[in-house]
């Protein structure tokens, strides 16, 4: 397989395991194309690359930004701005589970908490308590999992992985 073909199914592939994530599928292959790139690209480049407009790529490159998966990079003599990728996968991994606690648990344990304040005075109310109060814990549990997980390094990580498949 040549390199540009390789390139190109890993860009594709990435942004396909991108949507899993939580990302959509264009953020994920300018990630992809920052983390196998060797240098720092400009959007033009990205652009270019990818075949996507300035909009789409301004856009999505402020969102790896955000989430701390890409950073700008600062090229004396150049006006443009540049981007490369976090490239340890271990913190690429640590954002993502953070970004995804941060938009997916943390308002849903809100809305529990709002929601366990129900009274529980009939049969049907206090079937609804029960659930909501069981789903509360167990996203809390997971609530704690995952601030370990975004804490851990990657040796402790690895480790407990192997505890698991054992």
């Amino acid at each position: 397989m040549e390199l540009q073909d390789g390139k190109a199914k890993f860009i594709e592939s990435w942004g396909k395991l991108g949507s899993y994530w939580g990302i959509n599928r264009t953020m994920a292959q300018i990630h992809a194309l920052l983390l196998i790139s060797p240098d720092p690209l400009c959007a033009e480049t990205i652009m270019e690359e990818l075949k996507i407009s300035r909009g789409n790529a301004n856009m999505n490159l402020r969102a790896l930004l955000d989430w701390g998966l890409a950073f700008k990079v600062l090229k004396s003599g150049h006006r443009k701005e540049f981007f490369e990728a976090e490239k340890d996968m271990w913190r690429i991994f640590r954002q993502v589970v953070q970004q995804r606690r941060k938009k997916e648990l943390d308002p849903m344990l809100e809305v529990l908490g709002d929601i366990s304040k129900v009274e529980a005075g009939c049969p049907d109310s206090t079937e609804f308590c029960k659930v909501v109060t069981d789903l509360k814990d167990f996203s809390r549990k997971a609530e704690n999992i995952l601030h370990l997980l975004e804490r851990s390094d990657n040796n402790a990580i690895l480790g407990s992985l192997l505890k698991l498949v054992k």
